[in-house]
């Protein structure tokens, strides 16, 4: 069981890492139950510099996550991969998908489970 998003993007929340408010530091707010976004290209200059700040912190747990199907907290802390990284990798994941979906259409709607 996880928490997904759904609409114009889609995906599921990292289990234990990721917040289902995480598209709120992309500069909007969700609501409700349901956490609704929506995004357009007002936002993209916002997008891009959060992604811009999460970037090393994304690249570092990519190269951590290339040829593994699973890891422990021990494997994590020796790679020097704290909970933040983690959260940013997420984020960054999240936030790449809106970013892309606005070039494409101009805007992302989407909706989160809380």
């Amino acid at each position: 069981m996880g928490r997904y998003y759904s609409g114009d993007i889609e995906g599921k929340f990292m289990f234990a890492v990721q917040s289902s408010h995480a598209a709120d530091r992309f500069g909007c707010i969700g609501f409700n139950n349901y956490l609704n976004y929506y995004f357009d290209k007002e936002q993209l200059p916002t997008i891009k510099e959060e992604l811009e700040s999460m970037e090393e912190s994304f690249k570092k747990v990519e190269k951590f996550f290339k040829g593994r199907d699973s890891w422990t907290t021990d494997d994590q802390e020796k790679a020097g991969i704290s909970p933040q990284h983690m959260s940013d990798y997420a984020d960054y994941c999240l936030g790449k998908q809106i970013k892309e979906c606005i070039e494409e259409y101009g805007e992302c709607r989407f909706d989160a489970e809380m």
